[in-house]
């Protein structure tokens, strides 16, 4: 990921084995990883069971919260393409019993078709 990227508020995928082992303390077992995305410090993991959310705080990043939420309380979401002068793309995300969705903006550079089939592929199961 540029740091420009990380600068607009652009997410960038993560290898997805060296995630697995990282986060190996917060998974369920036989939970796998199957797409992670960083933006500057913070990071989403979507998983065969359900979508984390790790947020960094404070200057060190020592201080984190992880936001679990399972595929089910996702009510529908949506994907916004980047265009010609629009350097990124957007997933939202709308939960049960939110009004608000939660927003994640992707650098141009990420197929954001592909993040929408894996959500796709849990929501809907």
């Amino acid at each position: 990921m540029g740091f420009f990227d990380g600068l607009m508020g652009n997410a960038s995928e993560v290898n997805v084995n060296d995630i697995q082992n990282e986060f190996a303390r917060i998974l369920a077992p036989n939970e796998q990883i199957e797409k992670a995305y960083k933006l500057i410090r913070d990071l989403f993991l979507f998983t065969d069971k359900r979508l984390i959310l790790v947020d960094k705080q404070g200057l060190t990043g020592k201080k984190v919260e992880f936001h679990s939420i399972p595929y089910k309380n996702i009510t529908h979401f949506s994907i916004e393409t980047a265009g010609n002068f629009d350097l990124d793309a957007e997933l939202k995300i709308w939960l049960s019993g939110s009004a608000t969705p939660i927003q994640k903006q992707f650098n141009k550079s990420l197929n954001i078709y592909e993040l929408q089939s894996v959500l796709a592929t849990y929501v809907l199961r």
